[in-house]
């Protein structure tokens, strides 16, 4: 099963999921989620096993962040334009997507996932200048991925009736 589509499923990532996460909100506080785990893992060195606690709630803000905010009355911005584009994205067994987008996002996917060993690497040993590398490393190329699903989004609107119904002006 594609990791995407096996993610999505995880998620329970359904249109009324889709449409709360959208908001901006959503997306912008969605960026605090590698933070958030981070100091989880960490807070192993202080407070033991009970770390487990925290680790515990900063997994169930992965699952609970998409569906926290109401859908937005407006959705003529970047992060509900990149969240769209993302659906589209998951969607690419099923429907076209130009190949210029494609393969950009498969490359900022893996370029990601280069900064994956070294946040990995600085929590098991609890240095912080790694983590704080592998975080940083994670989160700009998934910024880049949201700013090219916007532009994706952008270009497929007027494909689909189903696309186009997303944005509210």
């Amino acid at each position: 099963m594609d990791i995407l589509k096996w993610t999505e499923k995880a998620m329970s990532m359904d249109d009324e999921t889709w449409s709360k996460h959208s908001n901006p909100w959503s997306v912008y506080t969605r960026f605090t989620t590698l933070p958030l785990i981070s100091f989880a893992f960490w807070s192993r060195e202080w407070l033991g096993f009970f770390s487990i606690v925290l680790i515990t709630l900063s997994f169930i803000w992965v699952w609970v962040n998409p569906r926290l905010f109401n859908a937005p009355k407006s959705t003529d911005n970047w992060a509900s334009m990149g969240t769209f584009g993302e659906r589209i994205y998951l969607n690419h067994r099923n429907e076209i997507i130009p190949t210029h987008h494609l393969d950009t996002c498969r490359i900022l996917q893996s370029l990601s996932a280069m900064g994956l060993p070294f946040f990995v690497y600085g929590l098991y040993s609890l240095d912080i200048w790694v983590l704080i590398l592998g975080n940083l490393w994670v989160m700009v190329f998934k910024a880049w991925f949201v700013d090219r699903m916007a532009w994706l989004y952008m270009d497929m609107r007027e494909s689909n009736p189903v696309y186009n119904s997303w944005f509210k002006a």
